[in-house]
């Protein structure tokens, strides 16, 4: 009867160590946000260095802008038929001073300018040249980094410029049972200085945070929870083990029974 009454009790632990607590899993436990209640809006991103932008210029009378639309031929740009390939719009780096080189206007200060404000200035500056020129503006390096506990962990490239915190978790496939959901940790560049920041995705609260929406080149950490750690020091050889130790408990159990 000990060895059935041992038998019992090693089940109950096991059962009671295996369920997983509501409040570390599930997201947005807290009160929900009352009706018509606003969420945090996106600011503009703002060029630093080290982006890479696209600038298109078009006008009616394409001629009038096509200085201003320089070309480059891809690095693939014949395949294996000796097709050429098609050009692409020449990107411009923002470098340490914060500049980029545009054509026919020379050195251009743009770092801290949103898109609106930089495509105000290039429309301004380009209409001395051409009538009515339209000016597009697209950041070609928007990217986040996803870390640690997530099913796909990795580098994205964001299309839209725009992208919540949820939204990147998703792309990446959302966190693993594993990880921590009360500490995200978000690494931003600002100012050209590392900030850190730590998120709880249980709280509703964070829809409302200034870090919901995320900027180009965050970094997301989730770390891993108990359970991960001890599983990541688990000998692989220790499940033969316990299970030899099982079948002969079971087997001993049931002579010492009859």
């Amino acid at each position: 009867m000990k060895i059935r009454t041992l038998l019992i009790l090693m089940l109950v632990i096991v059962t009671i160590t295996s369920c997983a607590s509501r409040k570390n899993i599930a997201y947005f436990q807290d009160e929900i946000l009352q009706e018509g209640e606003l969420i945090s809006e996106p600011t503009q991103l703002r060029y630093k260095t080290d982006d890479i932008l696209t600038i298109n210029v078009s006008a009616f009378v394409q001629e009038t802008v096509a200085p201003f639309n320089l070309t480059v031929a891809p690095n693939n740009s014949k395949n294996l038929t000796g097709i050429q390939g098609s050009l692409q719009l020449q990107t411009y780096l923002v470098d340490y001073n914060g500049n980029i080189d545009f054509p026919v206007l020379g050195t251009i200060k743009i770092s801290g300018l949103t898109r609106t404000e930089l495509t105000k200035m290039l429309t301004e500056r380009i209409s001395e040249y051409a009538n009515d020129p339209i000016v597009n503006v697209r950041l070609s390096n928007f990217t986040v980094t996803i870390l640690g506990e997530v099913s796909t962990p990795g580098m994205y490239t964001i299309q839209d410029e725009k992208i919540t915190l949820i939204e990147a978790l998703g792309l990446a496939n959302d966190l693993t049972i594993f990880g921590k959901r009360k500490n995200i940790l978000l690494i931003r560049e600002v100012d050209g200085k590392k900030k850190f920041a730590n998120i709880d995705l249980t709280s509703i609260k964070t829809i409302n945070s200034p870090l919901y929406y995320l900027q180009q080149n965050d970094v997301i950490y989730v770390e891993p929870n108990k359970a991960r750690i001890r599983s990541s020091t688990y000998n692989q050889n220790n499940s033969v083990l316990i299970s030899a130790i099982g079948t002969l408990t079971t087997i001993l159990a049931v002579f010492l029974v009859k």
